[in-house]
């Protein structure tokens, strides 16, 4: 900025200045209404908590003017008005619905022998007046008991000090609405790190492979190369059919490597498309893009495939159910964020998995998924789909129980396993915005983890 837009700037704020000095002048308030406003100012910043906030709004006139008040705020989805905190009995927990009459309102008016002041939020610069609805501009309502009988000028004082609640309520609505942006962005980076970042190093192992096969190529290729050298027009049975043989052979597992890379190019890339979209970093929360799908089929069935070699690896059996092939359930999910999901729990399998004993004295290792109705789990008509994934191993302690899903908490069973006890935390979350719940419990031979969806997320 130079001197001149300086100038200019600082010239704007020098006449504010001036219109609220003759403002105060003008208001002619008493020296009991400016100490009103005085204090609520000085504890306003005093105070760090919400509730206390509350508290300050209706106990600076109690003691100050003898006003017995109430703070009426409209709740998160801003559609019902709530009694937050009064002067006699202080915050309400939980909050109360607004008495019959009271509603919200643009202007002072009377109910019963109280007023009712609406608390503004502070108006943006950016903003077109004549376009912002009555919940956009105005945040609550003070009660001001016995308040029916003032007069003008009272009236007046009681706007002017309610909207200084609304400005300071404002802002402080917008820092935690910032704070809780910050912290979600910071937990999508922890997201994007556990779901894509770590786990696509195995393309450095395929990346090994491919490796691998180009040099038996050029061995082939050099042998090749020596035949011709030692002046042979065609080489012998014997040589071609090693030589066709391992060319067979190697293109079998450069064909299996492609196919390899492909899907696991295909599940990152849905990884990355359900992770990275722009709403959930301009609204600070993951925002779901549902759609019917068949859950067996577009999502367990190609993470399983995904994670079939590390299983096996692992000389874990995998055992399928035949109830969920011969009865898919259409429900509309996200499904790039419950593909990492049950991407996050096979990958658990692979690390957790331990071998037992079962009746008969064999020793078994294995995972299995399945599915259970669950007939009005979220109430009345509102029946749950419990998923679950099944591993062989010890129960996990009381306490692990407690803690399962916790970011940042990994079992005693994880040892040296590589992990940030973050892909349960991220499993509760997608989870919980699809309105279902998550949980564990010990079982026969190991542990079942599992979550239930509500039901009716399948209708259109």
């Amino acid at each position: 900025m130079n001197s001149g837009d300086e100038q200019e700037a600082l010239e704007r704020v020098l006449a504010r200045v001036r219109e609220k000095q003759s403002s105060y002048h003008r208001y002619n308030f008493s020296e009991a209404q400016n100490a009103v406003l005085r204090s609520f100012f000085d504890l306003a910043q005093e105070y760090d908590s919400m509730d206390d906030f509350y508290r300050v709004c209706v106990a600076v006139p109690r003691v100050i003017l003898g006003l017995e008040t109430r703070l009426y705020l409209l709740n998160e989805r801003r559609d019902v008005l709530l009694l937050i905190c009064d002067s006699d009995s202080g915050m309400f927990s939980p909050s109360q619905p607004a008495r019959q009459g009271l509603s919200l309102s643009c202007h002072t008016y009377a109910l019963d022998e109280a007023v009712l002041v609406p608390i503004q939020r502070k108006p943006q610069d950016h903003e077109d007046a004549g376009k912002r609805s009555l919940v956009d501009l105005v945040l609550g309502m003070l009660e001001v008991a016995g308040g029916a009988q003032m007069g003008r000028t009272e009236r007046f004082f009681l706007r002017k000090y309610a909207n200084r609640i609304g400005y300071n309520l404002h802002n402080r609505l917008i820092a935690q609405q910032n704070i809780r942006h910050l912290k979600f962005i910071n937990n999508l980076v922890t997201d994007i790190e556990h779901n894509v970042i770590t786990p696509n190093m195995y393309f450095r192992h395929l990346f090994n492979k491919l490796r691998k096969r180009l040099g038996e190529m050029e061995e082939v290729s050099g042998e090749f190369s020596r035949i011709r050298q030692e002046g042979a027009q065609v080489c012998d049975d014997d040589a071609c059919g090693r030589i066709q043989q391992r060319l067979e052979e190697i293109y079998d597992e450069l064909a299996a490597s492609h196919r390899e890379m492909q899907e696991h190019y295909n599940n990152y890339s849905l990884f990355l498309e359900s992770l990275f979209r722009r709403d959930h970093f301009r609204k600070g929360h993951l925002v779901l893009r549902p759609r019917k799908c068949l859950v067996e089929k577009e999502i367990i069935a190609p993470q399983l495939e995904h994670f079939s070699a590390r299983l096996a690896k692992k000389g874990i059996k995998v055992t399928n159910p035949t109830d969920m092939a011969d009865e898919e359930i259409a429900l509309r999910v996200d499904v790039g964020l419950l593909s990492q999901v049950y991407a996050n729990l096979f990958s658990n399998a692979v690390k957790y998995t331990a071998a037992v004993q079962d009746h008969s004295g064999e020793t078994v290792k294995h995972m299995a998924y399945g599915r259970e109705y669950l007939a009005g789990y979220f109430g009345p008509n509102q029946d749950g789909i419990k998923f679950n994934v099944f591993t062989t191993g010890a129960h996990l302690s009381e306490r692990e129980r407690w803690l399962l899903y916790s970011d940042g908490f990994r079992g005693g069973a994880a040892g040296n396993q590589p992990g940030t006890g973050h892909g349960l935390a991220f499993v509760k979350q997608v989870v919980e915005i699809h309105g279902g719940v998550v949980g564990y419990e010990p079982t026969e031979l190991g542990n079942n983890f599992y979550f239930i969806l509500p039901r009716s997320i399948d209708e259109s």
